[in-house]
């Protein structure tokens, strides 16, 4: 038999959520498989099969969190098929997540024994035998409860941690057809409870992490697009042709940011201890919307990248992110961070600043609106597309006036491209 463990993931990486699981008890696996996936703070990792072998036991279930060097399952290296044996029926279930479960009238004849097994597990008659998890199982025997008295939510009747821990907190025995309690703040209004995901729960506590750590401002200005878009206009066909990528705006946006920040360096630090540490190169992190939550891979020596080599850099890490292929060094190390929220229709926000970065630059939506322009025969009004941008910066580092400035310095820049390319 093979021990199946937890490798090492990355640098200050100790632990993550199992996922799911891509192979079945009694399936045949080769050396090199992926077997598991695992959600880190960061990204998700795929366990592999170090060896060849059959599956013949899941130590750990999905949602369970899994720490390096952890057992998580077993393998049969001299087994040569993948059928299960039959003390492996009751397992069959545990690698399917829950929303994989099989509707009663699609199963066919070689699955019913094994739901109807976990649904009389908890509601029916039989229940000598209950079906639940490894974890499930270790936490009713360190809490003295009876797995028959828990009841779950699970579709195919599995009792999982969480089922034993609401169990727990209840004063009570619930008796097994009572549902279980919610937290609702009106009594018969219907409500779902959805577990957060691990990625999730770090962005939430990050976020708030900053607002108690950080004096953290937010300045805004507005922006006159008309050059950039005009640009854009007349070379869109060209650059496409020449670089097989589009012009858009995130190059300008990060080579106005570069050039702002040589000239405001602060804006380039962060904190350490009693000291500033300020850098002289630019990595500059692109905020990416994804199902799983917010995530801001980073475009390495911006300073250095053309403007096509800029938007195949996020646009090759914005496909990452949106397959879940982003891995721990397109996250780490980013200097600044810019985010775009009008793509989704943002006028104006306060974004939050990516700790330990001390400055976050956030775009909104363009609209065109009637502005006082000046011309040699005097001012008029016409209609221009504008920008809001905000700067979020720590005030720690920042002062007010140099915010003011770095936003005034991005802006001039943006309305007049031309001097991207000397001062960018």
């Amino acid at each position: 038999m093979i021990e199946v463990k937890v490798p090492e993931l990355a640098e200050s990486i100790t632990e993550g959520t199992i996922v799911r699981w891509l192979v079945n008890v009694g399936n045949k696996v080769n050396q090199g498989d992926d077997i598991a996936e695992i959600e880190t703070d960061k990204v998700n990792i795929q366990i592999s099969a170090e060896h060849s072998g059959v599956l013949k036991k899941i130590e750990k279930d999905v949602d369970e969190t899994v720490e390096v060097g952890e057992v998580i399952a077993i393998l049969d290296e001299a087994a040569g098929t993948s059928s299960a044996a039959p003390e492996q029926v009751q397992a069959v279930a545990a690698p399917i997540a829950p929303t994989e479960a099989v509707p009663a009238a699609q199963s066919s004849p070689s699955q019913k024994p094994a739901v109807e097994a976990a649904v009389i597990g908890t509601t029916g008659t039989e229940k000598s035998n209950p079906v639940a998890s490894p974890a499930a199982r270790k936490l009713a025997r360190e809490k003295g409860i009876d797995l028959n008295q828990v009841p779950t939510r699970d579709p195919l009747g599995r009792v999982r941690p969480e089922d034993i821990t609401d169990a727990k907190a209840q004063p009570s025995p619930a008796p097994a057809a009572a549902p279980i309690a919610e937290p609702i703040s009106e009594p018969g209004k219907p409500i779902e409870r959805i577990k957060m995901t691990r990625r999730r729960q770090t962005i939430a506590n990050r976020l708030v992490a900053v607002q108690h750590e950080a004096a953290m401002l937010t300045t805004f200005n507005e922006v006159d697009l008309t050059a950039i878009m005009s640009i854009r206009k007349r070379r869109k066909d060209a650059f496409v042709k020449e670089h097989d990528v589009k012009l858009g705006f995130m190059s300008f946006f990060t080579k106005a940011v570069v050039g702002a920040l040589k000239s405001f360096p602060l804006l380039n630090a962060e904190i350490s201890g009693t000291d500033l540490l300020v850098k002289k190169y630019y990595d500059i992190g692109i905020a990416v919307a994804t199902d799983q939550g917010l995530v801001v891979p980073v475009v390495r020596e911006a300073d250095r990248l053309t403007f096509a080599a800029i938007e195949q850099s996020i646009k090759d890490l914005a496909s990452k992110a949106r397959a879940n292929k982003l891995t721990l060094s397109d996250l780490q190390g980013g200097t600044f961070t810019i985010t775009n929220g009008g793509t989704f229709g943002s006028l104006l926000s306060t974004p939050i600043i990516n700790a330990p970065q001390v400055g976050i630059l956030g775009m909104h939506g363009i609209k065109k609106r009637p502005v006082a322009v000046e011309t040699p025969e005097g001012d008029k009004i016409e209609i221009r597309p504008m920008m809001y941008i905000a700067l979020s910066y720590d005030h720690r580092i920042v002062d007010g006036s140099e915010a003011v400035q770095f936003l005034v310095k991005i802006k001039n820049l943006l309305e007049d491209p031309e001097t991207l390319l000397l001062e960018g």
